[in-house]
């Protein structure tokens, strides 16, 4: 087992990987359904069990392939399917992956996919997960889900910060997907890193303008780090480890433990 940077191996995929695999689930929109398999009826959350998916997918095609955060979402013209990639879940559509070398997980096995769908053409769509973790839903609640962070405004974000007194740390309110979807472990300490904010400040204390800051290091971060190829490529990651220096000061990283999640910052430029 090759070293891994401490605390990261828990959200990827994220938002990235998740577009990249909505993008490559558009290759498998308007055609026929013809078969579903479930070989890990783990997967599904109910209501879904394997007869319900054969009887909701089977004869129908997929119309639209959306995202929302994390949450992939496959529209029929009567359901809409919802799948949660987990730590290591992969879209695989016609043997091609969404993402070909994902951040900790082991290369494509057979062993390990969980839900496939057979297409009239004899092509094929599949969930690949070593870990068990991914989930399948049918009819997922969107609304329970905050602005998606590729879009959120200044606005939005000031209203997803927003608490009574001091309000919880910075860091724990971003990867909180009621509040802003699709931001994890690894992207929250990028953001935090690039806009000079500590992860343990309390939201309310946070000026006009390093919200205004913050929001546009979020998109631009998030801009960057998807032409780079993901959510591991940013400037942060391959310091986030005991002894690890801030890329921008030389600064030894400071290591803790916000919103259930262990984080690296740089206490020189992070305020």
């Amino acid at each position: 087992m090759t070293d891994r940077p401490s605390g990261t191996v828990a959200d990827v995929p994220e938002l990235l990987e998740v577009e990249r695999y909505r993008r490559l689930a558009e290759a498998g929109l308007d055609r026929f359904i013809a078969e579903v398999t479930v070989d890990d009826p783990h997967c599904l959350t109910a209501p879904a069990t394997p007869a319900v998916l054969r009887a909701v997918l089977v004869g129908r095609r997929f119309l639209a392939a959306r995202r929302r955060g994390k949450l992939l979402l496959l529209d029929t013209a009567d359901v809409t399917l919802g799948v949660r990639f987990g730590m290591t879940g992969t879209l695989v559509v016609d043997d091609r992956p969404g993402v070909d070398d994902l951040l900790y997980a082991p290369g494509l096995d057979a062993r390990w996919i969980r839900w496939r769908l057979r297409f009239a053409d004899g092509g094929e769509m599949a969930l690949h997960d070593p870990r068990r973790l991914a989930r399948v839903v049918l009819g997922p609640q969107e609304g329970v889900l905050g602005p998606d962070a590729l879009t959120v405004t200044v606005g939005q974000l000031r209203a997803a910060l927003a608490a009574r007194g001091p309000g919880p740390p910075l860091k724990a309110r971003l990867l909180d997907q009621s509040r802003v979807a699709g931001i994890g472990n690894l992207l929250a300490d990028e953001i935090l890193w690039r806009a000079g904010l500590a992860p343990g400040r309390p939201c309310a204390t946070l000026t006009d303008a390093e919200l205004r800051r913050l929001q546009r290091h979020l998109r631009t971060t998030l801009e960057e780090l998807a032409l780079r190829g993901g959510s591991h490529t940013g400037d942060l990651m391959a310091e986030r480890h005991v002894g690890g220096r801030c890329p921008r000061d030389g600064a030894e990283l400071a290591r803790g433990t916000f919103g259930g999640r262990t984080t690296w910052w740089c206490p020189a430029h992070q305020r």
